[in-house]
């Protein structure tokens, strides 16, 4: 077509995946899928940031990091709040010249049947789950702005967001479909500025959250091996997932081997929604 050209390039597999002198954010990373992206985004060559409400465990992360020849730092960032997020999002732009991507992964999902459920937990939950991720995201692409160079945005939502899989969790249902709704609402808003917004929903993974999830479930007099048989009926691959199972998915979205998506959903459930 008139005044097209092909754009050619030619990186490596090594190139499209090298991270070496982006600064990074990872929100909730003390533990299970957030620690997991932070250490594949380090081994691939970016300085991460490690936010979390509990920052003994931000700094284990960080100390792993850096025990692997990877560098990063721990800040204590409540991901609910807007002021928390300027702050870590200037801390990493001071500390390691610029952010140019940001995972929101915090999240929280305590059990609570709908009948039951009091407006204190359902707060906690979007705020956390949701109205974080915009400010977190928002803070970011102010910061990528400035700068000029564009960023990754990755947010975690959850087949939940899509097809509720359990009861008593419709408050993180609601905050993970907004997710997806955000990203995308996101994505349109952004791209004049090539900051590109994607998400990933994880299926059922092994983290302490969700161990301890299970706890709760079974304390609230739920029957969970009933529950655990019928999902697992579902699950074409017929194992749980592990956090390093969505890092790598992340890393993806975070590399330059994702640079022509926005928008975009990337399932990672073990086939769950297709059975």
């Amino acid at each position: 077509m008139k005044g097209w050209a092909l754009k050619m390039t030619a990186q490596t597999i090594a190139e499209l995946f090298n991270l070496t002198g982006k600064g990074a954010i990872v929100t909730g990373a003390g533990s299970g899928i957030g620690q997991a992206i932070a250490l594949r985004l380090a081994e691939a060559g970016a300085s991460v940031m490690i936010t979390d409400i509990d920052l003994e465990a931000a700094s284990q992360t960080v100390e792993q990091i850096k025990g692997r020849g990877g560098n990063a730092l721990a800040i204590y960032a409540d991901a609910s709040s807007p002021t928390d997020a300027r702050k870590a999002t200037r801390a990493v732009a001071d500390a390691f010249g610029g952010l140019d991507i940001l995972v929101n992964n915090a999240a929280v999902y305590p059990f609570s049947l709908a009948l039951e459920m009091s407006e204190e937990i359902w707060d906690k939950v979007l705020d956390v789950n949701l109205k974080g991720v915009f400010f977190y995201s928002q803070a970011a692409a102010r910061e990528m702005i400035k700068a000029g160079h564009g960023g990754k945005i990755i947010n975690l939502a959850s087949i939940d967001g899509l097809h509720p899989t359990i009861k008593g969790m419709s408050h993180y249902i609601a905050s993970k479909g907004g997710v997806i709704a955000l990203t995308k609402s996101l994505a349109v808003e952004f791209a004049p500025y090539n900051i590109l917004v994607n998400s990933v929903a994880p299926g059922a993974i092994v983290t302490p959250g969700s161990i301890a999830q299970a706890a709760d479930v079974e304390a609230h007099g739920e029957p969970l091996e009933e529950l655990w048989k019928n999902f697992m009926v579902r699950l074409p691959l017929g194992h749980m997932g592990e956090p390093d199972d969505i890092a790598k998915v992340v890393l993806f979205l975070a590399s330059a081997a994702a640079d022509y998506m926005t928008g975009s959903l990337l399932l990672a459930d073990g086939g769950y929604l297709i059975s």
